[in-house]
């Protein structure tokens, strides 16, 4: 089978595309892609994983993990969503590194599932935006546990994703920036389910509603469907023509409460995001999407 992982991260809209995708469920089914309900795996998912930590999964999980989620589907494609893949916002950062258990995380999962293919997609955001939040409700704040012997330019998403593909290289990784998202929403919807370029879906847009005004979004839906022949590129060029015009004003602004932090420093960090976005793009077995 192929088990599609949505693995956050958090605070990225991981929820909202969770109910994008469902909301396509009879398309979906039609296309053999099965999205369950989060409650029917993410204990069972958390709870085996934990517990080899111990011992290796008896003989058996995968089909006991399987036939818990299925139920009555068919399908050979199946998109589980849990930005708590990779532990939970408490412990995302130790010591400068971006979700340091997810590589073992990822080795278990590929040893929980040997004979299917195991595909992450992943969105990710600006550690000058993101580190405030996880900061907020880390385990631990103290300087030694949360940032070792980094400091804030020091954190990059590369050195997390380098390490997911050393540890499980089975494992292809699609990856995403959380603020291009509202571009390349339907794109990343189309992906996780295996379908075709041209597929309309329910809740393409949705996120794009969240920051464009009602007149703008209204407009923009009418040129679609005055122009249905119109490609993905050129869909995303008339997204971006809509949201310079009818953009909610300071809708993609964010309030970043962090000791010492500084409008210097999160230009500088923006800086390296930009410049470790084109290093995840060299890394053999991850794809980024891009608007």
């Amino acid at each position: 089978m192929q088990l599609i992982l949505h693995t956050g991260g958090h605070y990225t809209e991981e929820d909202r595309l969770l109910k994008s995708l469902q909301s396509n469920h009879d398309l979906l089914t039609q296309a053999g892609t099965h999205t369950p309900s989060p409650s029917t795996y993410r204990g069972l998912f958390r709870d085996t994983l934990n517990a080899m930590h111990k011992s290796s999964a008896a003989d058996g999980a995968r089909d006991v993990l399987l036939d818990a989620v299925m139920g009555e589907s068919d399908a050979d494609r199946v998109i589980f969503s849990d930005a708590n893949f990779f532990r939970t916002p408490a412990t995302a950062v130790v010591e400068g590194m971006l979700y340091p258990a997810a590589p073992v995380r990822m080795m278990r999962m590929a040893q929980l599932f040997p004979d299917d293919e195991l595909q992450i997609f992943m969105g990710i955001r600006n550690p000058a935006t993101l580190l405030p939040v996880l900061y907020d409700v880390a385990a631990d704040k103290s300087p030694t546990q949360f940032w070792g012997d980094k400091d804030p330019l020091d954190v990059r998403w590369s050195d997390t994703l380098g390490l997911l593909r050393d540890s499980a290289p089975e494992i292809n990784i699609t990856v995403w920036c959380n603020e291009d998202a509202p571009l390349i929403w339907g794109h990343i919807m189309r992906d996780m389910a295996g379908l075709p370029a041209t597929t309309p879906l329910k809740g393409e847009f949705d996120l794009l509603e969240t920051i464009m005004r009602p007149e703008g979004m209204k407009r923009f839906t009418s040129y679609l469907a005055a122009h249905p022949e119109i490609t993905a590129a050129q869909h995303q060029r008339v997204i971006a023509a809509f949201l310079d015009k009818y953009a909610i004003d300071d809708a993609l602004e964010e309030e970043l409460d962090m000791p010492d932090w500084t409008e210097e420093l999160v230009e500088d960090m923006t800086e390296v995001y930009d410049e470790d976005l084109a290093r995840i793009q060299e890394i053999p077995g991850v794809r980024v999407i891009l608007p």
